[in-house]
């Protein structure tokens, strides 16, 4: 079979959770993506909400299984010798559609062929295959070597335990408002992440702390109760990102936590960049991609008027979007969102 060598490896991508502008949640994933020849495999494909079988939130026994299968240690789930590259992130039903691809030994080597969109137990790659999508020859070695790092290692029984995987989510949000901040626990829940509401941190142990990925105050909590709560999370040696909310608008803190969270290597971001002023908003693209812009404004009353201004696909650099007057006025707020990627920016007027 004739396909010219590719770099094969893994890195930890998410894909954001969120509220969405209709009132639905959009639930968090992380998950190990596909990198080939130094690029996610998951940006070749433009408008695609998926993520890779190699989520941290299936069990580890599945997670366990799904290494093997890519290994081809364990058989192919569907016919033809087929395997899910990308599923859909809500749910495991082929129903949804998933990317699937062949994937086979030649020699030494491990070959990733007929990329295909399928909804059944079978494929017509004329009519469902992703034609611009490999055939790609990975070496066997390196390809082996980096699966086999998401392995347990076999314990003194012979049982295995979980794969090391990053650790779940968790928030600590911090502010004067209780209900807005218990909406927005229930929010961040909802979309799986766990979320804790205190008033103050002193009484919280080390421990306790470092198991913390970010930490969201509102705009009430004053500057010397910023520094407290930053000194006991350094002290405890926790690793942290610190959120300032921008307003009282669930969707809009929910999204600054996303991105907050979002440990991905900026060279593997689709969104790299968002900006608002006097009605306009200038998004920076990496990759082809469909991205959603949507406005919340508050009015004098602090009232939440939600309006989607854009959604479209954008080719890579930097775009210029006109929006809609009404709907950025005086106070408004600006969530940018694709696959993978969440960005907020307040709304300038000059």
């Amino acid at each position: 079979m004739s396909a010219e060598y590719a770099t094969f490896g893994l890195a930890p991508a998410m894909r954001a959770g969120g509220v969405l502008a209709d009132g639905d949640y959009q639930v968090h994933r992380d998950f190990m993506d596909f990198i080939v020849d130094g690029r996610p495999l998951l940006f070749q494909l433009t408008d695609l909400d998926a993520v890779s079988p190699l989520a941290s939130d299936v069990p580890p026994a599945i997670f366990t299984t799904h290494v093997r299968r890519l290994l081809l240690e364990v058989e192919a789930p569907l016919a033809d010798g087929r395997y899910v590259i990308y599923g859909c992130p809500e749910c495991e039903s082929l129903g949804c559609g998933a990317v699937t691809a062949v994937i086979e030994r030649d020699g030494a080597d491990i070959v990733w062929r007929d990329f295909a969109w399928q909804t059944y137990e079978t494929v017509d790659l004329e009519r469902s295959g992703y034609h611009g999508i490999g055939p790609f020859r990975f070496d066997g070695f390196q390809y082996r070597r980096e699966l086999e790092r998401l392995l347990p290692a076999a314990s003194a029984d012979g049982s295995e335990p979980g794969p090391d995987m990053p650790a779940g989510r968790r928030v600590l949000l911090i502010g004067a408002r209780v209900a807005v901040l218990a909406k927005l626990a229930a929010a961040l829940r909802a979309i799986g992440i766990g979320a804790d509401v205190t008033a103050d941190v002193a009484q919280v142990s080390p421990d306790e702390l470092r198991g913390y990925r970010a930490v969201a105050f509102g705009r009430a909590i004053t500057e010397d109760e910023h520094a407290a709560v930053r000194k006991a999370f350094t002290q405890a040696g926790a690793d942290v990102a610190y959120v300032d909310g921008l307003a009282p608008v669930i969707p809009v803190l929910v999204a600054q936590i996303e991105h907050a969270l979002d440990r991905t290597a900026p060279a593997q971001r689709r969104v790299v960049r968002l900006a608002a002023a006097d009605g306009t908003a200038v998004v920076h693209v990496t990759s082809s991609c469909r991205v959603s812009l949507v406005a919340y404004r508050l009015d004098r009353l602090y009232r939440t008027h939600t309006q989607e201004v854009f959604e479209g696909v954008l080719e890579p650099g930097e775009h210029r979007i006109p929006l809609d007057a009404r709907a950025v006025k005086g106070q408004s707020f600006i969530v940018a969102r694709t696959m993978g990627s969440v960005l907020v920016a307040p709304m300038v007027h000059h």
